[in-house]
């Protein structure tokens, strides 16, 4: 999709499965399954839709699945069989890993940076060898520490690979700007790092919030992944970015929606409407 001089496209590089409870927080399964019904083991099913940024000729790719490196363990966590769609993605779009200047990693969760690094002969080492990797320092900090509620979800194996390839730039502060009309905007909430990323070309707007709005069902407040680690900043966020989508008319990219991965956002009579940027199923919520 092209938006003024900027052009972004996506596709899914894993599909895989949580619990429901995990994805909503303290929302009943009664309201949430309405949504995103489970199987019979309370399974919803997932995707990680990757996008792919090309502007100021350069390329950027937001985040990167799970990756193919999951042990046994993982793979029963994710409900995955660990296979990834990385480099057939990337070809589907006439690229290469080698053709990707910057990863853009909103958190270092390892659905969203595991695809960061590959293995060569039983080790570690990127994927992407000539991409530099963006990443908020507080982010990196926590993740190279995880404790024992973050153990499952930080490696600090794979992303010693990006950093002693030198491929690593660590970020502060509420907002960085990349590139003219691309910004990090550090959200918090669902990790001690996280960041959103706000892309504008020519007025266009196009965002991705990755894990503050991981799918068109959690556009509503309270619908906060358990995962957050601080939920009520997650709450304070969404109370805030909500309204300015719809004001605003932002794309949003979604990161775990199996439906369509950019969709605009309307309010009508205080409904909140998901439409895909493309063709694709109306929600309202």
């Amino acid at each position: 999709m092209k938006f003024g001089d900027f052009d972004i496209q996506s596709f899914v590089s894993e599909r895989f499965a949580l619990d429901g409870g995990t994805m909503f927080g303290v929302i009943p399964k009664s309201m949430w399954q309405k949504l995103l019904p489970a199987d019979e083991n309370n399974l919803i099913r997932m995707v990680n839709n990757l996008f792919v940024l090309t502007a100021h000729g350069k390329r950027f790719v937001f985040d990167v699945g799970l990756g193919d490196t999951l042990t046994d363990r993982e793979k029963k966590l994710y409900g995955t069989d660990g296979a990834s769609h990385i480099e057939t993605g990337l070809a589907s779009l006439g690229l290469t890993p080698n053709d990707i200047d910057y990863l853009l990693l909103t958190h270092l969760h390892t659905d969203h940076c595991g695809g960061a690094v590959k293995k060569v002969d039983g080790t570690y080492v990127p994927r992407f060898p000539k991409a530099q990797v963006v990443v908020s320092e507080r982010e990196w900090r926590v993740a190279m520490n995880p404790d024992e509620r973050t153990s499952a979800v930080y490696i600090p194996e794979r992303l010693r690979a990006l950093d002693s390839a030198g491929l690593v730039e660590l970020i502060e502060g509420d907002r960085y700007q990349v590139f003219p009309g691309i910004t990090l905007c550090h959200t918090g909430g669902h990790s001690e790092g996280h960041y959103g990323i706000e892309m504008e070309s020519h007025g266009v707007k196009v965002w991705y919030y990755a894990d503050i709005l991981p799918s068109q069902h959690h556009l509503r407040v309270p619908f906060i992944p358990a995962t957050d680690i601080y939920p009520l900043e997650t709450m304070a966020v969404k109370r805030q970015l909500i309204p300015r989508i719809v004001k605003e008319q932002a794309i949003i990219a979604f990161d775990h929606e199996t439906q369509f991965a950019l969709a605009k956002v309307t309010e009508i009579d205080g409904k909140l409407k998901c439409e895909p940027a493309g063709s694709a199923p109306v929600a309202v919520h």
